[in-house]
């Protein structure tokens, strides 16, 4: 009988079987479902979002009209670690500044063979 299951069964089939189960799992890990609030775990969450994202690519193509739904859990699996995880804010870098504006026409357009709109 299992040698039966396992003709029908196709990788595809596993795989996106195994991202259904890692998304699931990473909600009750970050505590989305009611009555999981105890089962905490964010390095679980992270690890399941990293699993995911690796093994979503060899899927696509399968999905269909399912893709996207998967991809909006996938977010939301992101945004509930990123407020859970709560630590300070990165550092950002400081914009680069613009380049000082040169004063009056530059060398192009004050040799006169330069066209610009309007003059």
């Amino acid at each position: 009988m299992y040698e039966q299951e396992l003709k029908r069964v196709r990788v595809d089939d596993v795989i996106v079987q195994t991202i259904v189960s890692l998304i699931n799992l990473a909600g009750r890990r970050a505590g989305l479902a009611p009555g999981a609030e105890d089962e905490r775990d964010l390095d679980q969450v992270k690890q399941a979002i990293e699993a995911v994202r690796a093994l979503l690519p060899q899927v696509e193509g399968v999905l269909g009209p399912d893709l996207p739904k998967i991809r909006d859990a996938v977010s939301q699996l992101q945004m509930a670690y990123a407020q859970a995880a709560g630590g300070p804010p990165q550092p950002q870098e400081p914009a680069a500044e613009e380049p000082p504006k040169p004063e009056g026409p530059g060398p192009a357009q004050s040799s006169g063979k330069l066209w610009v709109p309007g003059q």
